[in-house]
């Protein structure tokens, strides 16, 4: 197979960064370059801020717009994970505001590196490939070899973090119901939010090494009668983003850049494509080739 990467030389970008707007003003980082990149699917959330921490370049992309005006199901997961996919990016770390539906997981004060997620939300799209059928697999939506080096690097800063939850994504925009957040406890979920998906899984669609650092921000509504304050998700939610700017200095230099080849989710794609060569338009092949183009090319087409 083909080095995808090869034609971005020392301007690729192995590392991608995707949460809040404010992520990349922290001590110890040099900004290089803000850019656009064109994606299959419009335009990304915002421009996406190139940086070098540690003689590293890594892309830091806010997901929800640099003034927060893209609620969670209009954000356009599909063309960011493009545009980070097109920058070089295989190893990406997503930040997450979430409540906690578990006792133990205090908001404001903990963090926490899920390991599952259940995917309930219904009106945005559900795969990078329209016109092409692809079924990647997805036990571990969020990748363990990711998670380890999260985990190591949060406890490393002296926060406490569990290791493992079932993440929940809800739709939105407006928190659950007391009977929402029952029911997702019942189902041994310890965490809710509305991000999650369908971004990790366009991020496997994209053969990218996807894994999140969830943040905890308030108890959802299960633990008492009162509807979530915002007022207090937003403090927690600014001392979250504070104590994870440490996180990330760590984790972005720990990152074994030669394991890539190691990674099985780099070759997601490999098993996943039904469609037949032959019925895949040379057009969408073209659009689609720095995921598709290694397992498809124009000879296959013509089998």
């Amino acid at each position: 197979m083909t080095d995808i990467y090869a034609h971005l030389g020392d301007k690729r970008v192995p590392i991608g960064v995707i949460g809040g707007s404010g992520l990349y003003k922290m001590d110890g980082i040099d900004v290089l370059e803000t850019v656009q990149v064109d994606t299959p699917f419009g335009p990304t959330s915002a421009p996406i801020t190139i940086a070098e921490i540690g003689g590293r370049r890594v892309a830091f992309l806010p997901r929800h717009g640099l003034h927060h005006e893209y609620v969670a199901s209009n954000v356009p997961y599909r063309a960011n994970i493009w545009a980070l996919k097109k920058l070089g990016v295989f190893w990406c770390v997503a930040v997450n505001a979430v409540g906690s539906l578990a006792e133990e997981i205090v908001p404001g004060e903990h963090f926490v590196i899920p390991d599952q997620t259940i995917d309930k939300t219904y009106s945005r799209p559900h795969t990078l490939y329209d016109d092409v059928t692809v079924h990647v697999g997805l036990s571990y939506p969020f990748h363990p070899m990711l998670r380890e080096i999260l985990l190591d690097a949060c406890r490393a800063e002296g926060i406490e973090t569990h290791d493992g939850a079932t993440l929940i994504c809800m739709e939105g925009p407006a928190f659950s119901t007391r009977a929402e957040s029952e029911l997702h406890r019942s189902w041994g979920a310890k965490l809710v939010g509305m991000t999650s998906m369908p971004e990790a899984r366009f991020a496997r669609e994209a053969e990218i090494c996807y894994a999140t650092i969830a943040l905890p921000t308030d108890y959802d509504v299960w633990r008492d009668a009162d509807a979530v304050d915002v007022s207090d998700v937003m403090q927690n939610m600014k001392r979250n983003l504070l104590r994870v700017h440490g996180v990330l200095k760590r984790v972005i230099p720990s990152i074994d850049l030669q394991r890539e080849q190691q990674c099985d989710a780099g070759r997601a794609l490999e098993y996943a494509i039904m469609t037949h060569p032959s019925a895949i338009s040379p057009s969408t092949l073209e659009e689609f080739r720095i995921t598709i183009g290694k397992y498809i090319s124009h000879s296959h087409r013509a089998e």
